[in-house]
């Protein structure tokens, strides 16, 4: 795919909106105390939802709408949960923003089927909505899906595993999301697709969930340890959780002899993979979502025209250790093109 450009800085966040209890809404512009901001009262408004305001993959998501923002003249209004699965908060945000007469909403849903009713308000309305990184279920509740195709996601580095091992017997740990989870689903599965096995292959020996948390990514490699000492391939759902896995592994004179592999791309990972705790990552770029997001909503605004189906923002396979047959880029190419 096309090098991901880095971007300055995010913009200052101007005055923050009223009526949002488990939400910050924020105007990103040069007004203040009207809720909006940006090139005048006439601009047209976009929103943008996120799960949390902490986690580096959405502040860096929050970093591309706001330069789209700032380079087309419209008016941004973000709001981000307190924690992730904030359905209500993130009703609570929509509602806000379509009162604020916002053109259309770019949300990563917390919840996705929950959230659908307020969507369908919103979209009869007339608001365009765009689902960003997690899809809608169903994802037709949306306009468009802007995301990482996270089955691929965990394909490239399902089949990276598959070629490492270079024929050896594998014993295969995944340390997955939660259930019903459709990012953490699509990339266990694709994992599972690349190394060639399905679930319940006698091959995988230990599957735990971990929210995407490194405490809980090394608590279930601990787990899974304890099952099955002789695991030598770890799947991780991110990178925090492959981080946990491998403290966990270090703690038992492991680190060296197991094949860690993840799901990402940020800067705290690649760095991971460049020092050899992480063998391979897929590296997603959720400026580019965002981004392509506020582009899509611009076009609305001026002509009519709605965004429409599944677009794919990109993955990568990244590693220093390439291997024969398969496409991927090292961990300098990683670190130019990192979040976080």
């Amino acid at each position: 795919m096309s090098r991901t450009p880095r971007l300055p800085s995010a913009l200052l966040r101007a005055a923050a909106c009223t009526g949002l209890a488990a939400l910050t809404l924020t105007a990103c512009g040069s007004g203040a105390g009207t809720g909006t901001a940006g090139s005048g009262s006439g601009s047209v408004k976009v929103g943008l939802i996120t799960k949390t305001d902490t986690n580096p993959f959405f502040v860096k998501m929050k970093e591309g709408a706001e330069k789209a923002a700032k380079e087309d003249g419209v008016q941004l209004m973000t709001a981000a949960g307190k924690f992730d699965g904030d359905n209500a908060g993130q009703v609570t945000a929509i509602e806000n923003m379509v009162a604020a007469g916002v053109k259309g909403i770019l949300i990563t849903p917390s919840d996705s089927k929950a959230i659908v009713p307020a969507i369908e308000k919103a979209k009869a309305k007339g608001v365009l909505v765009i689902a960003l990184d997690t899809p809608t279920e169903p994802q037709s509740a949306v306009d468009a899906l802007f995301a990482t195709d996270n089955l691929r996601a965990g394909e490239l580095i399902g089949e990276y595993a598959k070629a490492a091992m270079k024929g050896k017997a594998a014993k295969i740990a995944t340390l997955d999301l939660a259930p019903g989870v459709s990012v953490g689903v699509q990339r266990h599965n694709g994992f599972l697709k690349g190394f060639g096995v399905k679930d319940g292959d006698a091959s995988v020996v230990c599957s735990q969930d971990t929210g995407g948390d490194q405490a809980k990514g090394q608590t279930a490699m601990e787990n899974c340890l304890q099952k099955e000492p002789g695991i030598n391939v770890v799947y991780t759902i991110n990178e925090p959780a492959a981080l946990g896995a491998y403290t966990a592994l270090k703690a038992k004179g492991r680190e060296k002899d197991v094949l860690i592999v993840s799901v990402d791309g940020g800067c705290t990972g690649t760095r991971a993979v460049k020092d050899g705790r992480i063998a391979a990552t897929s590296q997603q770029y959720p400026l580019k979502m965002a981004a392509e997001g506020v582009k899509a909503v611009v076009t609305y605004a001026k002509g009519g025209k709605k965004a429409s189906g599944y677009t794919d923002t990109g993955v990568t396979l990244v590693t220093d250790r390439a291997q024969p047959g398969l496409t991927s880029k090292d961990t300098n190419y990683g670190l130019d093109n990192c979040w976080g």
